[in-house]
């Protein structure tokens, strides 16, 4: 190695080094922040009467002390399966996209997809909404794939798409056994019928994508489409788009391993609940759980903090379940910790990180758009 090579890989490294910190402490400063506010609040003072510069003060005095002794009410073997269940999650990800990569003729091997996977988890902890990693995973499979980068981004694409309309599926489907519970209380009723909105938009998105029809009922629609700007790419994207309808079979196995995923998702909840002694029928959790991941994935907040723990204490507090607030808020902190946890594992990956030139040789034939 060359010194120029060296100077280069210190420079990549300490940058690398600078945004995990920079990362880490906003993350640490939103945890911290609802720590300190619950503890201030709790000893009666008015957290909103203070100023930021002594919310801020406060939440790093008594903040890491709040998180830490949430953390210790969680019982270790149900700490340890929690996080193999969030573990898993990560890992048949990584599995479906690779799936869903093959379908544009790019070969990802498993560990490469998975050490993607874990870079864009560790991303997926600081950006908008629960989904933000994607734009990370995206950027990283078009530089892999110089000669099929508007295929690779497409495929990021639609492993989301497919992901969140199986969550919501299992969502609406799950609110068959618990309608009672739903159908008695408004707050439920209405986060509900959001995800039925949301299904039912996805849905027609997916169509769209992959089996198209608007140029079918309305002639001049490809013409508007080819007069406007990057117009191959938009080609481009919509053939890639198109292939997927054509493979039903990749389509069923890819919502196959997400609803595993949908399953684990629950599991790690439902380990944590037990684990702190809180007795929820595994029923109402297998519904609020999948509500509570897909609203979060609208990019609201990073990573969903904040809102996810006051749908949690909303969807919690009903007298049917009945879990305190200091409990709902605490199982909401514990997931995340879980999911945090497997973030550092991601920071690491991201810093050892080395691109390869490409993944497949390069095809002619995708170097045209279709017509």
């Amino acid at each position: 190695m060359t010194e120029e090579q060296q100077r280069h890989r210190v420079r990549s490294l300490s940058w690398r080094l600078l945004l995990c910190a920079i990362l880490l402490g906003w993350v640490c400063q939103a945890i911290f922040l609802k720590e300190a506010s619950e503890a201030y609040q709790r000893q009666g003072g008015d957290w909103d009467a203070l100023a930021r510069a002594d919310q801020w003060r406060l939440a790093w005095v008594h903040g890491p002390r709040g998180l830490w002794q949430t953390l210790r009410l969680i019982q270790p073997a149900a700490g340890a399966a929690s996080l193999a269940f969030m573990g898993g999650t990560i890992l048949v990800g990584a599995l479906r996209w690779r799936k869903v990569m093959h379908v544009q003729g790019i070969d990802l091997s498993r560990g490469r997809a998975l050490s993607i996977s874990f870079v864009a988890h560790f991303f997926n902890s600081f950006l908008l909404g629960s989904t933000g990693g994607d734009l990370v995973k995206a950027l990283y499979a078009a530089r892999l794939t110089h000669h099929r980068k508007t295929e690779a981004v497409v495929a990021v694409a639609v492993d989301r798409l497919i992901g969140l309309l199986s969550m919501l599926l299992f969502a609406t489907v799950m609110l068959l056994p618990n309608w009672s519970l739903v159908a008695a209380h408004r707050r439920l009723g209405a986060l509900s019928g959001l995800v039925v909105l949301m299904l039912l938009g996805g849905l027609a998105v997916a169509t769209l994508s992959f089996w198209g029809g608007l140029s079918r009922r309305w002639p001049g629609a490809r013409q508007w489409l080819r007069s406007l700007p990057k117009s191959d790419m938009i080609e481009r994207s919509l053939e890639a788009s198109r292939r997927f309808g054509r493979e039903p079979r990749v389509l069923a196995e890819t919502l196959a391993l997400s609803m595993l995923i949908n399953v684990l998702c629950v599991l790690q909840v439902w380990a944590l609940a037990r684990g702190l002694g809180i007795e929820i029928a595994a029923t109402a959790l297998f519904l609020i759980v999948p509500v509570i991941i897909c609203i979060s994935a609208l990019p609201i907040t990073p990573s969903g903090l904040g809102l996810r723990e006051n749908i949690y204490v909303w969807m919690l507090a009903v007298p049917e379940i009945h879990v305190a607030a200091t409990q709902a808020l605490s199982l909401s902190l514990l997931a995340y910790a879980g999911s945090l946890a497997w973030s550092m594992v991601g920071g690491l990956v991201y810093l050892g990180f080395r691109e390869r030139a490409s993944l497949t040789r390069p095809d002619p034939e995708a170097e045209s758009p279709s017509a």
